[in-house]
């Protein structure tokens, strides 16, 4: 990895990292894995609150998996760095498909007739527990191979990519879970996520075994010490440092999911039809911005870039904050779906030039517990800052953090503003 100064980007190929067909492979494993877990959680989500009538069940639902995720993902980034990457996501693939089967099979009238309610629940929280472990090994795996697959050139090209199926993954999987319940029902839509799974593993297995090169000193490692070289990097490089830092607090003060249906309810009275447009504007607004990406890279200049996407995403949320309109707010959305979607590419790019090759799984790791952390203890925070200032105060005060830690990082990394990786 060099810094070297900026010069004025040329266009570039928008189909660069598509022409290897095992980065193709990968994605496309992703891209179905994405679906079959939303349509999975959508299914059992929706299940689960028909039987118990009881929200908090959701939200135990989703820390079940959180949790073991984030405990497990630091030492997953470090087998993955010991270990063939694809291995290690076949092994952790099959666990999940497993799991899956065994969900299926749970949620069968005929089984869970035979099941108190609390033994129901436990089981289903049992399971997706284990999902959420097995995750914890694939998710630094997958990340950390992507840099295997592509030249370094085309990183940021590949980032945008893979952002680009993530996406259109996040946008399809509820729609496609939501039409297969109302449809067919809660065991024909678990029988098509294990179907998915099953497609995934097959894209997994059609890229080649790396295993890693290790030198002497890096096999005497304990795992400590070998956890303790990948936090270690991360916290001395300051523009990884610093990325990673900037979307844990945008999203964490800055995130307004959450809140939605507040907002749909009690402030825009717009029901539940508006809130399904509040919902997918941002991923609209992600999807055509990634896409844009893979044509005009956004790494010329590449920290001054995200620093403005950071900014733009902060000022969204108060447009967003402020508006009593449903087109204004799902404008203002799509808007902060665009601006976090170039702080994605940059940050994808940065995390994967960056790290050298035996590293790279453990400082994914350290930037997936980061995502986790935020994702979850952001909805906690804004639900938390709504009941105590009210929806409406509590989205303006977190764009205003949001924009203050701009600020704050702006003025600790002056020295990266004029620098394009390459």
């Amino acid at each position: 990895m060099t810094e070297t100064p900026a010069t004025p980007p040329l266009r570039a190929d928008a189909f660069a990292a598509l022409r290897f067909p095992e980065y193709r492979n990968l994605i496309v494993g992703n891209f179905l894995f994405t679906i079959a877990m939303t349509v999975q959680e959508i299914a059992i989500a929706y299940e689960l609150y028909l039987i118990t009538h009881d929200p908090f069940v959701l939200g135990l639902l989703g820390l079940a998996e959180a949790l073991p995720f984030m405990a497990v993902a630091l030492f997953g980034g470090h087998v993955a760095d010991r270990r063939d990457k694809r291995s290690i996501m076949l092994f952790a693939l099959s666990f999940i498909l497993v799991g899956s089967m065994f969900l299926t099979w749970l949620l069968q009238p005929h089984i869970r007739s035979g099941l108190s309610q609390n033994m129901l629940l436990a089981c289903c929280y049992g399971v997706v527990a284990a999902l959420g472990l097995a995750r914890g090994f694939l998710t630094p795996a997958v990340s950390s191979l992507k840099g295997f697959l592509v030249p370094r050139e085309h990183y940021a090209n590949a980032t945008a990519w893979s952002s680009t199926l993530w996406q259109a993954g996040a946008i399809l999987g509820p729609v496609t879970g939501g039409f297969l319940y109302a449809g067919a029902g809660l065991s024909a839509s678990l029988i098509g996520v294990c179907t998915l799974l099953l497609l995934q593993a097959v894209m997994y297995a059609r890229i080649k075994p790396r295993p890693p090169q290790l030198s002497a000193a890096e096999q005497q490692e304990s795992v400590w010490e070998s956890l303790a070289v990948g936090i270690r990097f991360v916290f001395q490089s300051k523009i990884i440092l610093y990325s990673i830092s900037l979307d844990l607090f945008s999203v964490l003060f800055g995130g307004v999911v959450a809140v939605l249906p507040v907002f749909a309810e009690d402030v825009l009275k717009i029901g539940a039809q508006g809130l399904g447009v509040l919902r997918a504007a941002p991923a609209v607004g992600a999807m055509v911005t990634v896409l844009l990406c893979t044509r005009y890279p956004p790494m010329f200049k590449a920290w001054r870039n995200l620093l403005i996407a950071v900014a733009g995403f902060g000022v969204s949320i108060l447009v967003f904050g402020f508006s009593r309109s449903l087109w204004l707010s799902a404008a203002a959305l799509c808007a902060s779906g665009a601006f976090d979607s170039i702080s994605v590419v940059i940050r994808g790019t940065i995390l994967q030039m960056m790290p050298p090759d035996h590293l790279r799984g453990r400082v994914l790791a350290v930037n997936s517990i980061f995502i986790s952390s935020s994702n979850e203890l952001g909805a906690f925070q804004a639900g938390t800052s709504a009941a105590i200032f009210g929806a409406t105060r509590s989205v303006l005060i977190g764009g205003t953090i949001t924009l203050a830690i701009v600020v704050g990082v702006w003025r600790r990394s002056k020295d990266l503003l004029a620098l394009r990786l390459s």
